[in-house]
């Protein structure tokens, strides 16, 4: 039976971990993270899944330091799995694993190698993405690939629907070559790390519109951010406004000031190209349909982003 450490967190760290079971992997030790109370906590549990089946469980902060390094070294794995866990494994680390370390990336490397590969996917309009399991090295996302599995993104798709379809690929990718890869004949790709390009983490105020870009651009950061991500955010008569869920009407008008309107019951933005309808919005804080804001405000055209 062969040994593996797991570093794991979200439901990519849930599903892929049921996967280790379901072969009868021998873990040793889950390491993970605790939840932070400032972030909206909408995925399952590794540490709740671990204690189901009576693993030993870790989160430390840094899981480099020389007591953590020793922890698991005594332990003598076989594999190191990471699932969606956050924090970088350095050298030490990854020389300990007898038969290598292997990540699930949650995008078809060698494209978004780094932080937050769903979201990056939708915003420059990928129409596909996956998941990819991977040997580890110090440097991110650029080891030689085992597997991988395509998933669709569709026009309307936000980062929460993506994310859970690459949730399953990754436990399809995981669970399809697993076998060969505890039996030692799983065959290791090199990437071509020419063909895509890392990417950082993103932060709430990246989620500010520019009304100039086209409404297709806008459409997709607006489903990349939508909720549970902060969602993208605009000014409107002199409030905050979150703009939640938009449908592209295919309009190519341009040149028109960007603007908020609603016409026979419906909202829309016109953009620096392009048309958006806009499905659910939120101003100052307060939910509003278009008749409500109708109702309100009237039916004139209103600047964005003031």
């Amino acid at each position: 039976m062969s040994s593996a450490v797991v570093f794991a967190y979200h439901n990519v760290g849930v599903r892929c971990l049921s996967v280790l079971l379901a072969h009868g992997v021998d873990v040793a030790l889950v390491v993970t993270h605790r939840d932070n109370p400032k972030e909206t906590i909408w995925f399952d549990s590794v540490a709740e899944l671990a204690a189901l089946h009576g693993i030993p469980v870790i989160t430390p902060d840094n899981p480099n330091t020389p007591e953590v390094v020793e922890q698991i070294r005594v332990l003598q794995p076989d594999f190191f799995f990471s699932f969606y866990y956050r924090e970088m494994l350095k050298r030490e680390l990854l020389e300990i694993p007898k038969r290598g370390a292997l990540n699930m990336h949650g995008s078809l490397l060698p494209k978004y190698r780094g932080r937050v590969p769903v979201n990056w996917a939708i915003i420059h309009g990928e129409t596909e993405t996956g998941a990819t399991l991977h040997y580890m090295t110090e440097k991110p996302d650029n080891g030689d690939i085992v597997a991988q599995q395509a998933v669709p993104i569709l026009p309307d798709d936000t980062a929460l629907q993506v994310f859970q379809k690459v949730t399953v690929a990754a436990e399809i990718a995981l669970n399809g070559v697993l076998p060969a890869l505890l039996a030692g004949q799983a065959q290791a790709v090199k990437q071509d790390l020419s063909k895509g390009a890392y990417f950082g983490g993103r932060k709430a105020e990246d989620g500010v519109i520019d009304w100039s870009l086209s409404a297709q651009a806008i459409h997709n950061l607006v489903r990349a951010v939508a909720p549970p991500y902060p969602g993208a955010t605009t000014q409107l008569l002199g409030k905050p406004m979150r703009i939640l869920q938009t449908l592209d009407t295919g309009c190519t008008v341009s040149g028109e000031k960007p603007a908020f309107y609603v016409k026979e019951g419906k909202a829309y933005a016109a953009c620096g190209r392009g048309v958006l309808r806009v499905v659910r919005f939120e101003l100052d804080g307060v939910a509003m349909s278009a008749e409500d804001f109708a109702a309100q405000y009237g039916v004139g055209k209103f600047e964005l982003g003031n």
